[in-house]
């Protein structure tokens, strides 16, 4: 009764954490996720291009003819193009490799594409920027010379540093763009600490050279699409190769030197696809499925009251329960909703009380051959596991195939499909066995609660 006990208060704290994440109320930062900008942004519920309505592109690589694309060229122009559509501020976009020379773009609640498409597959530019007496830091957003936009200052999260202020409309200067580069790699010095060495190009040699031998101990800012990778300050007059040090770490010292050698698209883009989606399909989309799951829950709780009486009801509670676990996991990690992804966790839904039944069924069994409630009760559990296991397992291989397939491939509508239906099928089996067995455990603790649950579910 003790462990019951315990079991019943952590299942109700986990039941009110979910509801609590469910429901459309303020919560607070440490619970939601930040923006590009660093604000946080609300706990909900995120739609997919099929239910919310948008835009998605397909980029193909347009590679001069008689030239080959060099390995691993689209998986770098991929992270590129993912990382100027989080920076346009589109909420749950999807950048997917499309076989070897495509990519697909799905930005949900673009109505616009035209903005989008230019900044996606632009070829991007890294420059080498004179801070002008500015205290420039990583992860601010500048205006150069080159770009049209304001100067906007980019915090990072709850912990930014207070002295990283915009400059207002302030114009930095370009001393050098990308061009100069050869190439940049991560290394250890003798002492072990992490660098990066880089090499530049012959001309470019003369252009460095120029600039750091007249900006000694001055800062010159490393800018990609206008965000400060790294503001390093010179220490010497650079020419042919050079070094950035500091207090870096393996991860960060790698991070900054594939940025400052594939800033730019590794491969031209052209735009072979584009499709607008209705928003007003969404919404339909939506009303439908909501409409549909409702009918079919109630049918499923009918069904249960009347097989199983108070079992059945108890069953009934650890399906809301389940339904409140799915929809916060899918508001915490987050997992965009599609249509697709919706009747994953409709049909996660049904093996949940496929999981109950075999439970009860089972149950019925170990009553008519004699046992007492409590021990049938244990004996029911214990005994359907491993056909739960096994039905949920195979569930859960085909799910792992399916998203292997709807990554590969660029087909984002089977992995949302998959991921939902997996998610559901793992948390089907939690409620199953530990809430529903929990509370019929709690049901039995008395000799007259046995006797009725008892008739109840045989039928004497």
């Amino acid at each position: 009764m003790r462990n019951t006990t315990i079991s019943l208060i952590f299942i109700a704290l986990l039941t009110a954490l979910a509801v609590y994440i469910v429901l459309p109320v303020p919560h607070p930062d440490w619970l939601v996720r930040s923006d590009q900008s660093g604000k946080p942004t609300p706990l909900e519920l995120k739609l997919g291009l099929d239910l919310q309505g948008g835009t998605q592109v397909m980029l193909e690589a347009d590679v001069p003819e008689g030239r080959e694309l060099q390995a691993g060229a689209m998986d770098t122009a991929k992270n590129i193009v993912e990382r100027r559509v989080n920076g346009l501020g589109v909420s749950e976009a999807v950048v997917q490799s499309q076989g070897e020379t495509r990519i697909t773009a799905e930005l949900p609640g673009v109505n616009n594409p035209d903005q989008a498409i230019e900044t996606i597959r632009s070829t991007g530019q890294l420059e080498f920027v004179d801070p002008q007496g500015a205290n420039l830091r990583q992860g601010m957003i500048i205006n150069t010379t080159n770009k049209p936009t304001a100067v906007q200052n980019f915090v990072a999260g709850p912990n930014a540093d207070p002295a990283m202020t915009p400059y207002g409309e302030q114009l930095f200067t370009t001393a050098m763009t990308g061009d100069v580069l050869r190439t940049a790699l991560s290394r250890q010095d003798q002492y072990g600490q992490w660098e990066i060495g880089f090499e530049l190009t012959g001309d470019g040699a003369d252009q460095f050279y120029n600039y750091t031998s007249s900006h000694i101990g001055q800062q010159m800012a490393i800018v990609l699409d206008g965000v400060v990778l790294s503001a390093p300050v010179i220490n010497a007059a650079i020419r042919d190769q050079g070094v950035i040090s500091g207090q870096f770490t393996d991860q960060e010292a790698g991070s900054l030197a594939i940025q400052m050698r594939y800033g730019a698209l590794p491969v031209p883009l052209k735009v072979v696809d584009v499709r607008s989606i209705s928003a007003t399909l969404g919404a339909d989309s939506v009303r439908s499925s909501v409409i549909a799951g409702l009918i079919g829950m109630g049918a499923v709780f009918v069904f249960m009251v009347l097989m199983y009486r108070v079992p059945g009801l108890l069953a009934n509670v650890a399906l809301i329960i389940y339904v409140f676990f799915n929809l916060a996991i899918y508001k915490l990690i987050p997992v965009t909703l599609t249509l697709a992804g919706i009747t994953g966790f409709l049909l996660s839904v049904g093996m949940a009380v496929d999981a109950n039944i075999l439970i009860f069924e089972r149950l019925k069994e170990e009553l008519r051959s004699g046992r007492s409630p409590r021990l049938a009760v244990e004996a029911g559990f214990s005994r359907a596991w491993p056909a739960i296991f096994d039905s949920n397992l195979t569930t859960l291989i085909s799910c792992a195939v399916l998203y292997v397939f709807g990554n590969q491939f660029g087909a984002s509508i089977v992995k949302g499909y998959a991921l939902t239906l997996g998610m559901g099928v793992l948390l089907s089996m939690f409620t199953a066995i530990v809430v529903t067995r929990t509370f019929m455990r709690a049901l039995l603790s008395s000799r007259s609660q046995q006797d009725k649950v008892a008739q109840t579910i045989v039928g004497y």
